[in-house]
């Protein structure tokens, strides 16, 4: 595979991010096309043909075009070289899935949107901070955590011994939410949850996809 891939959308975006977490775990070069699917015209046309839904990234190799970002991450994974994010053992690849599948159903609505937004992102912007939406996302919030932490144990990555991709999907998103207080305070009551940030946070594909 020659083809340097094309990634489609913003640096900003958690899954955007993720997807470069993985290309850069993997050591694959690629090109990064800036997409703004909030544009006051609308999602460009061109965007539109490659993911009729709007959303971001989408992926290009070899003529393949992709979208979604677990397809993604797996594509990459199973087609470049670089050290295996998905394990052989079905065991810890359905433990990977599982956290994969939490952090889009809970995690990314309830950290992200319901705490990060409204407590960071909303006000930077000139605009008020929902409390009542904070105030119903932070139950919601420790029931993540805690299963997040449970399912962990005492493994050094989320899904166990080895760095996956359930790392690379989940820490964009704790990287938002730890842009709060309301966060970094909720995280230190979870030891591995806490430990694995700092790991996960120092890592140089982590420091390289910083968004702007």
């Amino acid at each position: 595979m020659t083809t340097k891939p094309r990634l489609f959308g913003a640096d900003y975006s958690v899954y955007v991010r993720a997807v470069r977490l993985v290309l850069a775990e993997k050591g694959v070069a690629y090109d990064l096309t800036p997409v703004d699917v909030f544009a006051s015209e609308g999602v460009p046309a061109a965007h539109l043909a490659r993911q009729p839904f709007g959303r971001i990234p989408a992926f290009e190799h070899n003529g393949f075009s992709l979208y979604e970002t677990g397809a993604i991450t797996r594509y990459v994974d199973e087609v470049f070289d670089g050290p295996r994010l998905q394990s052989s053992d079905p065991l810890k690849r359905a433990r990977a899935n599982q956290i994969i599948s939490i952090a889009d159903n809970y995690v990314y609505p309830i950290l992200v949107w319901g705490i990060y937004v409204e407590r960071v992102s909303k006000p930077s912007k000139d605009g008020v901070a929902n409390e009542a939406a904070i105030s119903a996302a932070l139950p919601r919030a420790v029931v993540c955590l805690k299963a997040l932490s449970e399912l962990m144990g005492r493994g050094t990555w989320l899904a166990g011994a080895e760095l996956s991709l359930a790392d690379l999907h989940a820490a964009p998103m704790f990287h938002y939410f730890l842009l709060t207080q309301e966060g970094r305070d909720m995280m230190q009551r979870h030891v591995n949850l806490a430990s694995w940030w700092v790991r996960m946070a120092a890592r140089p594909s982590m420091l390289g996809t910083m968004p702007s």
